[in-house]
Formats: C-alpha cells, sequence, structure tokens
C-alpha cells in the first residue's frame, strides 16, 4: 500500500481543513491576559507555525488566514477579521516557505554559530517583552468566551521571564551544538514570519482601524504585545514540529 504524501491533492485538502481548525480553536479557547499593562495571548500562533513548518506555505497560509480570521468572527472582533484573514495568511505563508528552503552552510560550525545567535536573541527578547508585558497578576481562560470570569488568576514574578529566557536560549543552542545545527533556521523562520503579523497589526491598526472609529490609542503600544505572542508562540511550535517530524517522515514532500 503506497503510503501518503503531501502531494496527494485529497491528503493536502484533508489536513487543510484540520489545520485551519486547529488554528480557530486554539485562538479561541485559551488566553492569557495580564490587566497591568493590557498584554494579551493566545496560542493560535503556535498552530500557524507548526501548520507552516510542518505542511508547508500553502496550507499555513490558508489555515493560518481562514482559521484565524474565523476566530476573530466568532469571538466578535469583526472589524478585525479581514486584516488577520490578510496577515495570518502571510505569516504562514511566509514561516512555511522559508522552513522549506533551509539554505545551505559549508560548515557545520557556521550552522551552530548561527544557531547559537537566533537562540540568544530569542531568549533575550523573551525575557525582556515577558517581564515588561507578562508580569504581575495574570488572568487565565480556558473555554469559549465571553466566561463569566477567568478560570484561574494568579501571579508571575518577572524573574520567571528571565530564567525562562535564558533556558530557551540554552535550549536552542543545545539543540544546535548536539543534534541538529539547522533548529536555528526554523527559529528564524518564524521570527520573520511573526514579524510580517507584527508589522501587518500595526500599520492595519495605525492607518486603518484606529482612524475608522476615532479610537484614541496608540498603535505602536500593541508592538511589544504581539511580540510576546509571536516568541512565546515560537517556543512552543519548535520541539512539536520536530516530534511531529520524527513521528511521521511518511508525510514528505
Amino acid at each position: 500500500m503506497t503510503e501518503p504524501t503531501l502531494t496527494s491533492t485529497p491528503l493536502r485538502l484533508a489536513l487543510a481543513a484540520v489545520c485551519t481548525s486547529l488554528v480557530c480553536v486554539a485562538t479561541i479557547i485559551f488566553s492569557i491576559y495580564v490587566p497591568s499593562t493590557e498584554g494579551f495571548f493566545n496560542v493560535g500562533e503556535t498552530m500557524i507555525y507548526i501548520t507552516a513548518l510542518f505542511l508547508g506555505p500553502a496550507i499555513g497560509a490558508f489555515a493560518g488566514g481562514a482559521g484565524a480570521g474565523l476566530a476573530d468572527l466568532l469571538l466578535g472582533y469583526w472589524y478585525y477579521a479581514p486584516a488577520t484573514l490578510v496577515i495570518k495568511a502571510c505569516e504562514g505563508g511566509v514561516v512555511g516557505f522559508l522552513g522549506w528552503r533551509r539554505p545551505k552552510f559549508r560548515s557545520r560550525m557556521l550552522w551552530k554559530g548561527f544557531t547559537f545567535v537566533i537562540g540568544l536573541v530569542i531568549g533575550t527578547s523573551l525575557g525582556i517583552i515577558g517581564s515588561m508585558y507578562y508580569s504581575g497578576q495574570v488572568e487565565l481562560t480556558i473555554g469559549i468566551p465571553p466566561p463569566s470570569a477567568p478560570n484561574l488568576v494568579f501571579s508571575v514574578p518577572a524573574v520567571f521571564w528571565y530564567a525562562l529566557g535564558g533556558l530557551v536560549a540554552l535550549l536552542i543552542t543545545l539543540a544546535g551544538f548536539v543534534l541538529e545545527p539547522e533548529i536555528g533556521w526554523l527559529a528564524f523562520t518564524t521570527l520573520v514570519g511573526g514579524s510580517v503579523m507584527v508589522t501587518g497589526y500595526f500599520l492595519y491598526q495605525n492607518f486603518i482601524l484606529f482612524p475608522l472609529f476615532g479610537i484614541e490609542a496608540v498603535a505602536i503600544a500593541e508592538i511589544p504585545v504581539n511580540i510576546g505572542q509571536m516568541l512565546i508562540g515560537l517556543v512552543i511550535a519548535l520541539p512539536v514540529v520536530k516530534i511531529l517530524r520524527r513521528s511521521l517522515p511518511q508525510l514528505k514532500r
């Protein structure tokens, strides 16, 4: 019996439908909010990165745009849905495109050095953004909004994010030096795709949404919050993608 591959049209359609649903559900049912800084994130970004890195740019773009856009509609954020459809599709497409076109360095040491730099950037950014925007009282909500109250309220100290950032930098570096030097490229692709998301929402809010609705807010204030969501999604997605690639080698290009 022939093993399924990603060139099979029925399989690609089925995977696209499943991943779109997973992006939508992940965006809706799990969220964390920090009242003191109005920092907010969900794990929808994680599913976009996993889909794009594992299944490529086409499915990553479709699942990211359609899944996240549908989540906005279901949550009542219809004014974000058109932008989300485009922005998250671009994000998934970029991550998938770069993730499947890994450059070839002549030396493994170059890969290791590249991975070390990427790990340092991610760890440092996570420590700074997390301590500034996701520390203090945190409200965890699991389930379909609008909830009457958060499921759990707890406090996260700033030192947690510094420790997490250091751990992430260490693990990425160790993975690059011991297991797979190219792990840095996967991290880099999500940084680039995430930057597309951060930039896209800034432009939409600053030049379209806020002026159109007369909202007196500064769009640039949302940038660190979106960066935080990107980094957390990246940290969760990378090990999941590695596990999927090892567990399902038959799903190959």
